[in-house]
């Protein structure tokens, strides 16, 4: 770029703006998205998602869920009132913004710009980022889809538990890294996630601790894998090639590393193709973990946690 020339970023945003004054986009209408900006501009992705956030902190553009990035509602005017604000409308809008960006792009101000409100506003309805994250993460959980009668069996119970979990980490994945298994925390949805996994091992003759640690190996686990989930969907929009399609572009590196690296086991198994992603490995994992919880019911009351 020579000196003195507009960044690209700054240029693709006042094309949007223009658009958004002209009335060719209006309020409501999704604006393109960042994946779509680097078709059209031939930038990085880098550079698109930058138009995006600075349309976002001007006010003109919001997340919204299920729908993408859209033109926002015109600014209020000076001495009309702010749109009336509660704690599930930060929730959601917070849940949003981490789902399109991570949790990097939630801020208080970045909020509070989507809301159209005063950022100091916010405060009467979250302390601050610290519960405003753990509230996120807790109503993200309130989406799993736990069946209101549980089925029969405690393999049964535990395993619709732990695909109900999968699939709201699949659905944001930002989640399990807040969510700790080294310190508990006072997240309501996620107690009853815990409940429900403690109420599945009742009447089997297991003691509290192996329990307990049945519960939260079980939650552990899934936790685990999904925080690969993130990084994932980050390298796609990164790069804009899928899993199958970055690994076909690397396949003659690999096979070089694997041939002269005296990986001769990795190399015999990898020919002809592999079926790995990270659900035929969640699936794979889950699988085996509740046939070994199956060793711990049948051997009955004397098994402990040690052994």
């Amino acid at each position: 770029m020579s000196p003195g020339a507009e960044p690209p970023y700054r240029r693709i945003a006042a094309e949007i703006r223009r658009r958004i004054d002209l009335g060719e986009l209006r309020p409501g209408d999704r604006v393109p998205s960042a994946r779509q900006l680097t078709r059209e501009h031939g930038v990085a992705i880098a550079t698109a998602t930058r138009v995006l956030a600075l349309l976002r902190a001007e006010g003109l553009v919001l997340t919204r869920p299920g729908a993408g990035t859209v033109v926002a509602e015109p600014r209020r005017e000076p001495g009309r009132p702010e749109p009336e604000l509660s704690r599930e409308r930060v929730l959601r809008t917070a849940v949003a913004l981490a789902d399109e960006g991570g949790l990097a792009a939630v801020s208080m101000r970045q909020i509070a710009a989507e809301l159209g409100v005063a950022t100091m506003s916010l405060y009467r309805h979250v302390r601050g980022r610290d519960e405003l994250i753990l509230a996120m993460a807790d109503a993200a959980l309130a989406d799993a889809p736990l069946p209101a009668t549980e089925p029969a069996g405690w393999r049964a119970r535990l395993d619709v538990l732990a695909r109900a979990q999968w699939a709201v980490y699949r659905r944001h994945p930002w989640v399990p890294h807040v969510i700790s298994i080294a310190r508990p925390q006072p997240l309501p949805h996620g107690m009853a996630h815990t409940d429900r996994a403690l109420r599945a091992t009742a009447g089997l003759g297991l003691d509290r601790q192996v329990r307990w640690h049945v519960a939260i190996t079980l939650m552990a686990y899934v936790k685990g894998i999904a925080t690969n989930l993130e990084m994932g969907a980050r390298a796609v929009q990164d790069t804009g090639l899928s899993h199958d399609q970055w690994v076909e572009r690397q396949q003659a590196t690999f096979q070089q590393l694997m041939a002269g690296g005296g990986l001769a086991t990795m190399d015999a198994l990898t020919s002809g193709g592999v079926d790995v992603d990270l659900e035929t490995v969640f699936d794979f994992g889950l699988r085996r973990l509740l046939d070994g919880i199956a060793v711990l019911v049948e051997g009955g009351p004397e098994v402990s946690p040690e052994r």
